[in-house]
């Protein structure tokens, strides 16, 4: 993957203008799928607006200004995507990295420093030893046990990433939908409905509006309310 790409064949997930110039810096492969995520500096400088250019975007982060999910990070193609936490210090501020309704990442304002952040558990896999490790969809792992299933989401302290909370996939749980026509709404789980081929299991979600999707796009989010910040204004 090369270091830039052009604007007007960004990913649908950008929220850029595609026409002010011809090339744009690319991610670097890392834990988020390229086209649900987006490049640090770009995050900087399009959708923040701290930075006027990459030049003053490296230097930022050269100086270990910006942290994401609580850890420095210097790489200006570094992937940004759902549910990560971007703070700064300097500014006493954190942003949460969400979906609007057309799929597209957005920012979420925070009140002061983030340490919390919530994870979905996209798969388990047995490790040395016989552990059991959770993959989770930021790309990270971490040893759980069978006490957590696979689309059961976890709430990690930042930057030491201990589970502080365990929310169960399970019908009357609060989710947010991260795929499809339904994408950025909140709704409660009111049936899960298997299905018996290759294809994802059914969700049935009820809320401002009833309807049905896959689970693949469904995050759960907390049993009756958030139990993160989901932010205020959109940046």
């Amino acid at each position: 993957m090369g270091k830039h790409q052009k604007r007007i064949s960004v990913p649908r997930s950008w929220q850029i203008s595609k026409k002010s110039n011809k090339w744009i810096t690319a991610t670097r492969p890392g834990p988020h799928n390229k086209d649900q995520s987006v490049p640090l500096a770009v995050l900087l400088r399009d959708m923040l607006g701290i930075v006027n250019n990459r030049a003053e975007a490296k230097r930022v982060l050269s100086e270990g200004k910006v942290l994401v999910d609580g850890i420095v990070r210097k790489d200006l193609r570094f992937p940004i995507g759902l549910m990560d936490i971007i703070t700064i210090p300097e500014n006493n501020v954190s942003y949460r990295v969400l979906f609007d309704n057309k799929g597209r990442l957005i920012l979420k304002q925070l009140d002061g420093i983030e340490n919390t952040k919530l994870c979905r558990i996209n798969n388990k896999t047995y490790v040395k030893g016989g552990k059991i490790q959770l993959n989770l969809n930021d790309g990270s792992n971490i040893l759980g046990s069978n006490d957590y299933k696979t689309k059961d989401s976890i709430v990690l302290s930042l930057p030491d990433r201990e589970v502080v909370k365990h929310i169960e996939y399970k019908e009357g749980s609060l989710a947010m939908i991260v795929g499809g026509g339904h994408t950025g709404e909140l709704g409660t789980i009111s049936a899960i409905n298997p299905v018996r081929s290759s294809r994802s299991n059914k969700v049935s979600i009820s809320g401002d509006s009833d309807f049905d999707t896959i689970e693949d796009y469904v995050f759960v989010v907390g049993e009756t309310e958030p139990e993160i910040n989901l932010g205020g204004d959109v940046v």
